[in-house]
């Protein structure tokens, strides 16, 4: 395999893994903007706006979108998050060139005010779909909850009146500044035809004009106590828990990842044999998201409400013992197999690689091979793992509860 990086003279950056012996080549644009660097006024556009740019363009229209995805096969599609909204396709080698046309000319919309009104009605249903699901209640209501005050506190569906009262123009002011040229990676891995690439997307987007949009980055808060979400309709008792975790460019992330494995892998993990096993709950996770100057150890759980109250218990218990002891040597051993074998699938398919190879640029600018990043993670011991669990203290967490108690 080999790496390149190439900066355009208008900021934008790109970002190759070419393996000639891959069957196929993905691509991705990766936009460094999310719901974080939204104001209250324009609370959901970050999503709204994915949807809108598989609306048509100058040139396509949805219908023309769609087909041409279809007519080469491409597994495609695109998703927001906190801090970044994805673009991607992955094709057939020879369809690299078509893709890229596609790609590129996708990321400047026509955002035409009727595609705008349609899709309003289909972000509302969305957020209409999602309020029906505990499980993204909890989450939605976690981050904000524990984030309070901080920019990755805001939702990244916005609510039924921010999206109502969006308008189109606000829209197209924050494509403006956070789709500049500078603000963007483009990310390829597979059998990828570099020169023809590089010259595609220098032909198409060396118009796009730079923002220098930046980011706001405050520390994060403390975590703050319990909050209850009453909800009578709900069966069963939805508990999230949040402490602090590394960030995304900080040095001990993989431990960070082996921390969150050994504690709450939805099998064979400490929470797992704690509160799955002896049927006390119905899921039992804990899973370490790292983010930008920012990072969480989030755990969920779903009981009958009478076992609520003994469940948290039961897992900060868990949280304690860890901080006391540590992972054991077959612990550890487990889940570096576990995550070894994980990325080594993943890995496999250029498309399994996108993803990786784009936000270690885009988080740490830095470029990992797939067998460095497995022998870093087998490098971590298990004193730094237990050095973390107390530096960040996984007692002190944030709680938020869903369901029908009224409290905990």
């Amino acid at each position: 395999m080999n790496f390149h990086e190439i900066t355009l003279d208008n900021g934008l950056r790109i970002i190759a893994e070419v393996n000639p012996a891959a069957q196929s080549m993905a691509a991705g644009f990766f936009v460094r903007t999310g719901s974080r660097d939204e104001t209250p006024g324009v609370a959901g556009v970050s999503h709204f706006l994915e949807h809108m740019m598989f609306k048509g363009t100058a040139k396509r229209s949805a219908a023309d979108v769609n087909l041409e995805f279809d007519n080469m096969g491409a597994n495609y599609n695109a998703f927001t998050s906190e801090e970044s909204t994805v673009y991607y396709g992955a094709v057939l080698p020879e369809f690299q060139d078509r893709l890229m046309d596609l790609l590129c000319d996708m990321l400047r919309p026509a955002l035409r005010q009727e595609d705008f009104d349609v899709e309003k009605n289909v972000i509302l249903e969305e957020i209409a779909l999602y309020d029906d699901q505990p499980r993204f209640r909890v989450y939605d209501g976690l981050m904000g909850h524990f984030f309070h005050s901080h920019p990755l506190g805001q939702s990244i569906l916005g609510s039924r009146q921010s999206i109502g009262e969006l308008q189109r123009d606000q829209m197209k002011a924050y494509f403006d500044a956070r789709y500049a040229a500078d603000n963007i990676t483009v990310v390829t891995v597979g059998h990828v035809d570099l020169d023809a690439f590089v010259k595609k997307v220098h032909a198409l987007c060396s118009p796009w004009k730079p923002s220098q949009a930046g980011r706001a980055t405050p520390p994060q808060p403390s975590p703050v106590g319990v909050k209850i979400l009453h909800d009578e309709k709900i069966v069963r008792e939805h508990l999230g828990l949040m402490s602090p975790a590394p960030t995304a460019q900080a040095d001990n992330i993989h431990a960070a990842q082996l921390l969150a494995a050994i504690l709450g892998d939805s099998t064979g993990s400490r929470l797992y044999y704690a509160l799955v096993e002896p049927a006390l709950v119905d899921e039992a996770s804990m899973t370490y998201d790292a983010l930008d100057q920012a990072g969480g150890f989030m755990t969920f759980l779903s009981t009958d409400p009478d076992r609520a109250a003994r469940v948290l218990e039961i897992a900060h218990t868990e949280f304690r013992r860890f901080m006391a002891e540590g992972p054991t040597d077959a612990e550890l051993a487990a889940a570096k197999n576990k995550l070894a074998s994980a990325a080594t699938l993943k890995g496999e398919l250029p498309m399994g690689r996108l993803t990786a190879v784009g936000f270690d640029w885009v988080y740490r600018h830095e470029y990992l091979p797939l067998p460095q990043r497995i022998e870093h993670m087998f490098a971590v011991t298990g004193q730094q793992i237990h050095e973390l669990a107390n530096t960040f203290d996984l007692t002190k967490t944030a709680c938020l509860a869903l369901g029908p108690l009224e409290n905990i």
